[in-house]
């Protein structure tokens, strides 16, 4: 795999933006280490709705903490790594992979948390380099984001979220 720091489509390919962004957060609840963490990451006020890691093509992947056009209580299609923990010196990470065939735009994320940088480094490497074998894709470009947090007092929370689309609701039916 050859790593690359955006997955940029073509500018006239019709695929989705899609922000990667991480957040850690401290809360007296995991709960709401949860939504500290959100918050870091730009997407507290959303409902969250995960996807299973497909990028279709012609999609745009890149790192951002732009903050997303929405409203309170928007839906968010989002990919979703996360990790909590609310034992004292307990270390969490999360994070996300990605990898995109070059021929064709078509690209897969994968989504892990672990108790060290280095597992879950390699868990997300061993993951896109099966998902892409089993595409029978040789040529990819790939990149990964993680997210740390530890435990001192309060329970605490680290994550990474791949944003694809925000929707707002539809009144009536």
């Amino acid at each position: 795999m050859v790593p690359a720091p955006s997955l940029d489509s073509p500018a006239s390919a019709a695929g989705p933006r899609i922000t990667v962004r991480t957040g850690s957060g401290t809360g007296r609840t995991r709960l709401s280490a949860f939504d500290a963490a959100l918050r870091e990451a730009g997407v507290a006020d959303l409902n969250l709705i995960t996807l299973s890691s497909v990028v279709p093509p012609g999609s745009t992947v890149v790192e951002s903490h732009e903050p997303l056009e929405h409203q309170h209580g928007d839906r968010l299609w989002c990919v979703l790594a996360s990790a909590g923990a609310e034992q004292h010196g307990e270390v969490v990470w999360a994070g996300l992979g990605w990898a995109r065939d070059t021929r064709t735009g078509a690209g897969v994320f994968v989504e892990h948390h672990s108790g060290s940088e280095e597992a879950l480094r390699t868990q997300i490497t061993l993951s896109l380099e099966d998902l892409c074998a089993s595409r029978g894709w040789s040529q990819v470009e790939s990149s990964t984001v993680v997210a740390t947090a530890e435990c001192v007092d309060d329970p605490v929370c680290a994550l990474a979220v791949a944003a694809y689309e925000v929707q707002g609701w539809t009144s009536g039916a």
